[in-house]
């Protein structure tokens, strides 16, 4: 498993925290995810490795920065 987080400053609401866990979700039917939505912070627990969890998030229309 890789642990990693990300900071994602576009995310600002329960909709794009949303948005973003499917998106998770959906490339790793395994992973778990932990959205921090004031500090906007996506930590992830997933077996895809982190340039994978980075495009993910981009792809479902948000920025990434490795935290």
């Amino acid at each position: 498993m890789t642990s990693v987080a990300f900071t994602v400053q576009d995310m600002t609401c329960s909709h794009c925290a949303q948005t973003i866990a499917a998106a998770l979700k959906a490339a790793d039917p395994a992973v778990q995810c932990q959205v921090d939505l004031p500090a906007k912070r996506v930590s992830v627990d997933t077996a895809l490795p982190a340039d994978r969890i980075a495009k993910v998030i981009r792809d479902a229309g948000y920025s990434p920065v490795a935290a």
